[in-house]
């Protein structure tokens, strides 16, 4: 009788024993092989991206050596492409190791079979492991190594990683690397809105991207799709019906470029941030890129060598809808390179609503105050209207519709240039001056800015004297300019201009617009508002040579009040005047309002000193006590008028020692007009106690 030790003894136990050690020892070892694996590099450099404010493909640069490779992640393709991808390449791609051996013995039986390569044995993780390594596939020390990899990558990644990286990094055909890239390539959209041709086309291609590409052999792409779809349609992801209808569809024909919108910005935002791999703006793509054929359109008709840019805000948010710094950035005829929404030049007549609105609040003016327009002199300066002609006594309204040189330089005197050069500062604008030395042409255009400075000034106009810098990046922080002008002065602005003779085919009255041409005609400018949105419009050459016979209102306004219409439907309309506004005709204002008289006029014919205000002392904050405010004065001709922010609030004073109501708490400023306009001016910060 046979003991255990005997039935161990066997010799069927023995070898059994052996192939278990041998087994443990092996898989030890395979484990130890796996484990050693140096893997390659997988953050792989991808393309830097800008995007719109809806997560739109503004623009998108090119990797290494010209290639196009996208981020992108499983979630963001069309999930239908992802289930034909697993039924082409890899339907056991979920529950493999990173080896199918089932799929590894049929493509080994195959090719014994019928002596060629029939069908291949890689799975999707295999890929990704030679696509990372760039490796050989025939050889079989290169399918070992893939094998190795593809082991190691399943360990240290998860399944959605690994599928990740095949969407970067699979080729399609040229310098197309990854489904993102090829899907806006060949087809011009992102891949999340494939149809089922389309997915078919891209889950054909890698396999031979050189030789399917339907744009070099459309009979090689048709049959390799319709491999992929036959496929898809066994293993149930496509009904008999979509396949069919998907095996007869077009095939594209050609690449598609990437976009390249707002390219000027692009390059910008690139510069500051060099390391950054994707930039959110406030743009809208669609918006900028029908403003941008408007623009193309216009200057192919407009004449050779022109240029033009554009920028469209929100002066509410503060927010750059559209910026266009030429209409070809690849015009090098016309040097679409320069970003013209940044070139400094001449802005002509377009600082003239910033003279009037502080002119306003200073007392000077009101919108129907009278002014000379005639010949004047300052020493050697003698400023011309445009056409030359002078039209005597007009209304300040009339004089800023109409656009005439001697009022505004009149104006320009009366205030000081250099304060004129600190409110561009302080709306946010960085002009240049030629000479270093302010002078009183610095209002016709004496002075460079850009057309962004522009739209920011009058988005300061727009927003009733205060807005929001502009910005053109989500997230940045919404900082206002200071307050340059009261609300009832940017108002007074509004009303003015939008009873600006509108172009030809244009309805009028609804847009407070104006225009501006530089001397020599080397630039047409176009600026307008409504309730919420504020459009900048220049054309010109960019290289600053004169354009023959171009005017601002002939040329640049006709595409501002086009960009209105591409914009929206219905212009918003403007805000209702302020409760304190002054809305009366020439013979009911104050007298010295009725008529602008310059400060040379008024010591010539009184002889008398201006007023000077002794209390308060300017930027003084005042504490008021049942809302009335000591005002002392010293010089002038009696009697007063006193003006809070621009507006009446005493007038026929004829004592120097004045007792007033309070303009309200806040920032005011105080203009006190004697009866030969002389004025004096203090800014007071004003607390009311009861």
């Amino acid at each position: 009788m046979a003991g255990p030790h005997r039935r161990w003894r066997s010799p069927l136990r023995l070898p059994l024993l052996g192939l278990l050690i041998a087994a443990v020892i092996a898989g030890k070892a395979l484990d130890q092989w796996v484990e050693d694996t140096r893997l390659p590099q997988t953050l792989a450099e991808t393309s830097v991206e800008v995007r719109d404010r809806h997560g739109r493909l503004l623009r998108a640069f090119p990797v290494e050596d010209g290639i196009w490779r996208m981020a992108v992640r499983s979630e963001e393709v069309d999930p239908t492409y992802l289930r034909m991808l697993r039924a082409y390449e890899d339907k056991r791609f979920d529950t493999h190791f990173g080896v199918d051996p089932v799929a590894m013995l049929r493509a080994f039986g195959q090719a014994v079979w019928n002596g060629r390569t029939v069908s291949g044995g890689s799975t999707l993780t295999m890929q990704v492991a030679r696509l990372l390594e760039d490796g050989p596939t025939g050889r079989w020390s290169g399918k070992l190594r893939q094998i190795r990899v593809a082991l190691a990558l399943e360990r240290k990644l998860s399944k959605t990683e690994i599928l990740n990286l095949y969407l970067i990094h699979a080729p399609f055909g040229g310098n197309l690397e990854g489904v993102r890239a090829a899907s806006l390539a060949w087809f011009g959209k992102e891949p999340h809105r494939l149809t089922a041709a389309e997915a078919a086309l891209l889950v054909a291609l890698p396999q031979s991207p050189e030789t399917r590409r339907p744009d070099r052999s459309v009979s090689a792409a048709r049959e390799a799709r319709r491999r992929v779809l036959n496929r898809s349609q066994d293993a149930g992801v496509l009904t008999m019906e979509v396949a069919h209808l998907a095996a007869v569809a077009p095939l594209p024909d050609r690449r598609r470029a990437f976009p390249l919108l707002a390219p000027h910005l692009s390059d910008q935002l690139r510069a500051t941030a060099p390391a950054q791999a994707r930039f959110d703006t406030t743009l809208d793509a669609m918006l900028q890129a029908r403003l941008q054929a408007v623009l193309s359109r216009r200057v192919k008709v407009s004449g050779a060598r022109l240029s033009a840019a554009m920028i469209v805000a929100d002066h509410q948010s503060g927010e750059i809808l559209v910026r266009i710094g030429a209409p070809d950035y690849t015009d090098t005829a016309r040097r679409g390179y320069v970003d013209m929404a940044r070139a400094v030049r001449s802005p002509g007549s377009t600082l003239k609503p910033l003279v009037y609105g502080l002119a306003f609040d200073d007392g000077l003016v009101h919108p129907d105050t009278l002014i000379r327009d005639a010949p004047v002199s300052f020493g050697v300066y003698a400023p011309q209207n445009f056409d030359g002609a002078f039209r005597g006594d007009v209304r300040v309204r009339d004089a800023l519709q109409m656009s005439l040189n001697t009022p505004v330089v009149t104006l320009t005197e009366a205030l000081g240039p250099s304060r004129l050069m600190a409110a561009m500062r302080q709306v946010g604008m960085r002009p240049q001056l030629p000479g270093g030395k302010p002078g009183l042409a610095v209002s016709l255009g004496g002075v460079g800015v850009s057309l962004h400075d522009l739209v920011q000034m009058y988005a300061v106009l727009a927003a009733g004297g205060t807005a929001p810098r502009l910005t053109s990046e989500t997230g940045a922080a919404r900082e206002k300019t200071p307050r340059v002008m009261s609300p009832v002065a940017a108002w007074y602005l509004g009303d003015i201009l939008r009873d600006a003779p509108a172009p030809a085919g244009a309805r009028g009255g609804m847009l407070p617009y104006k225009t501006g041409t530089s001397y020599g005609h080397r630039d047409a400018w176009a600026v307008g508002w409504d309730g919420r949105h504020v459009i900048g419009v220049w054309l010109g050459r960019a290289d600053g040579t004169p354009v023959p016979g171009v005017f601002g209102a002939e040329l640049a306004a006709p595409v501002l009040f086009e960009a209105f219409a591409v914009l929206k439907p219905e212009i918003d309309p403007l805000s209702p005047p302020p409760s304190n506004a002054l809305v009366l005709e020439t013979a009911e204002l104050p007298a010295p309002l009725q008529r602008f008289r310059a400060r040379s006029d008024a010591f010539s014919e009184a002889g008398a000193g201006a007023p000077e205000v002794l209390f308060p002392p300017t930027h003084a904050r005042l504490s008021l006590v049942e809302g009335r405010m000591a005002l002392k004065l010293r010089g002038g001709r009696l009697p007063f008028t006193v003006l809070a922010n621009g507006v009446p609030v005493a007038q026929g004073l004829r004592s120097r020692d004045l007792d007033l109501p309070s303009p309200g708490p806040g920032h005011a400023t105080l203009v006190v007009i004697d009866a030969d306009g002389q004025s004096a001016r203090v800014t007071v910060e004003i607390e009311e106690t009861g």
